[in-house]
């Protein structure tokens, strides 16, 4: 059985900036997950970045590696918003230059052990670790309402599962949400040549960004709102601050939390929306399947057959939805509402397990949802790991 100190599981941004941050330190970590999977793979094709460019880049330790360090090095020309493959190899090439200690391998389990945890790979081999920083990002969290339970694969697929968009050429496509995972996707299909109709339950869509004056009024916009630009005005200078939000009674951080991450749409969308229908303040109470269609039912009785639907409605954090964490870690780790409860250096109520990125919202606020968290995140978990390794812990 190999041993090692800190064993990451996900090589996704909040993965890579962890390791990056431990390897410097003298700690034995390994690092398991194909790097920039999610993003690669089950992200729409020529999907942009909603995140603006300053909240973009993955934390290194020192300040380097960052998103224009990247296209320095590469030749790849400066936009924004940012193309979707463009932070993949991005992050593949920050891997490549912090992460050598990386192993593709799938981790399939986690034991508890007296003294740390054992893990097992996908091919058998078992890896005993001291601590287990669980990086494994939101894949598994698709939120899929009750309505659309009966569908087959074929009929009914989530925005993020990495369906070819082209596929739906020429086919009606209901869209159901109004964020930008919806909206973009809405955007995409319309573009490759689907008929494609948003069905929403907000009464109206909303817009992130569209009062841009407020960005530039000098010192005024620095107090209104941070670089990472998570949030409303005001709120914006709370989410910026983890360690500050997570000691808020947990109803106002909650009520913050969502407010900060409602539903809405870029500023850019708006003009690649044009053409497609939208209807809004409408639910779905049903969708069968009829002669390979769907056959939806909307709460004021009006019906829509379709030919698919993609289901832009968001994500639901239920750590037990990590198939590799066994009952026995998962029955000692506190949870608020399927979000592990943690405190300092991310530190879940079973010691020397971590998570890190969005299961850790619930505690340090929505900007561990962005890339934008990785920075503290990663100095955080190091800070601690760090201190406790000192002390013998």
């Amino acid at each position: 059985m190999t041993a090692c100190e800190v064993t990451i599981i996900g090589a996704g941004p909040y993965g890579l900036s962890a390791a990056a941050h431990l390897n410097p330190m003298g700690i034995a970590v390994r690092i398991f997950g194909e790097p920039m999977d999610f993003w690669a793979h089950k992200m729409p094709q020529r999907m942009l970045l909603r995140s603006p460019r300053e909240a973009s880049h993955i934390a290194a330790p020192t300040g380097a590696c960052t998103l224009d360090a990247y296209e320095a090095a590469s030749g790849t020309p400066p936009c924004a918003p940012i193309p979707l493959a463009t932070f993949v190899e991005y992050g593949r090439w920050f891997q490549r230059q912090l992460c050598s200690n990386l192993d593709r391998r799938p981790i399939i389990r986690v034991d508890r052990e007296q003294s740390g945890f054992s893990l097992t790979l996908k091919d058998g081999e078992l890896i005993r670790s001291q601590r287990v920083v669980v990086a494994a990002g939101l894949g598994a969290f698709h939120r899929k309402p009750p309505a659309f339970g009966n569908l087959s694969p074929l009929q009914v697929s989530h925005c993020y599962e990495g369906r070819d968009i082209h596929h739906f050429s020429g086919q009606r496509v209901a869209v159901i949400g109004a964020g930008q995972s919806a909206l973009e996707s809405a955007a995409l299909l319309h573009e490759a040549g689907a008929d494609v109709e948003v069905i929403a339950r907000n009464p109206a869509l909303r817009w992130v960004g569209m009062h841009r004056w407020l960005h530039h009024l000098g010192p005024l916009s620095r107090l209104l709102y941070s670089k990472y630009d998570v949030g409303p005005v005001g709120i914006s200078r709370i989410v910026a601050a983890p360690k500050l939000f997570s000691r808020l009674p947990l109803r106002l951080k909650d009520k913050l939390r969502t407010r900060a991450v409602r539903p809405a749409g870029a500023q850019w969308l708006p003009s690649r929306l044009t053409g497609i229908k939208i209807t809004t303040g409408r639910i779905v109470l049903a969708a069968t399947s009829a002669r390979q269609q769907v056959q939806l039912k909307l709460d004021d009785a009006s019906e829509r057959c379709v030919d698919h639907v993609f289901l832009g409605t968001g994500y639901q954090v239920d750590i037990s939805r990590y198939g590799f964490l066994s009952q026995d870690i998962l029955q000692d780790v506190r949870q608020l509402d399927g979000y592990p409860r943690l405190g300092a250096g991310f530190c879940s109520s079973l010691p020397g397990l971590h998570f890190i990125g969005a299961t850790a919202a619930r505690s340090f606020g929505p900007l561990l949802y962005f890339v934008a968290g990785t920075k503290f995140a990663s100095r955080e978990l190091a800070s601690y790991i760090a201190r406790h390794r000192a002390q013998g812990q």
